[in-house]
This record gives C-alpha cells, structure tokens and sequence, in this order.
C-alpha cells in the first residue's frame, strides 16, 4: 500500500466513525418523564417554599433556630441541625415531610441538584 492510498484508507476509516457519531448525535434525546419541565421543578419548589415558611411562622422555637445558623461554616451548620433533628425527631420529620414532594421530583426526574 502507497502512503497516499494509506491515507486514504486511515480518511475513509475516519469519515465512516465520524459519520457514524454524527448520525447518532443528530437524533433527538428522549423526552424527560411526565411533570418534569422548569415550570413544573419551579411550581414543586415553590410549594415546598411556601410550606416551610408557614412552618417556621408556626413555630418561633424552630424559626430561631434556623434564624441562628446565619453566618456560621457549612460543616458547623450540617452538624447543628443534625444535633438539633436528634433532639426534636418531631421537627425533623415534619420538615421531611414539607421537603417531600422535592425529594420525589428529583427521583422521577433525575435531577440530582
């Protein structure tokens, strides 16, 4: 075999893999799962949103709580509210519960954020 029909041959080898990725990138990616938009992750978050608001106006004790950890390092808030679920396993639950319908959006759309 000659360079040039080396070249050629290594060209064609090339355009037939490119052509073959082209092909594949050119096709629609699938349609996300039902209720999965921007404005239905914005609607959930809002719910979610509102929810604890109405939850800490309810409760001052928890609203200072949260109030408190203003200004302090990620890890000594991750650890405060850890320490302070543990105390008040009711308060922890209730705000799992407000989180919820967050949690089930991000395990029906793969939203991982």
């Amino acid at each position: 075999m000659t360079i040039p029909s080396a070249l050629l041959a290594v060209a064609a080898a090339g355009a037939a893999i490119l052509g073959g990725t082209a092909t594949a990138a050119a096709q629609p990616p699938p349609p996300p799962p039902p209720n999965c938009t921007a404005a239905d992750l914005s609607g959930v978050a809002t719910g979610v949103t509102a929810a604890t608001s109405a939850y800490l106006f309810t409760h001052p004790e928890v609203n200072a709580f949260f109030t408190g950890l203003k200004g302090l390092p990620k890890e000594e808030v991750r650890m405060r509210v850890t320490e302070y679920g543990d105390a008040h396993p009711q308060v922890r639950a209730d705000l799992q519960g407000i989180r919820q319908p967050m949690v089930d959006f991000r395990n029906r759309c793969g939203a991982n954020n």
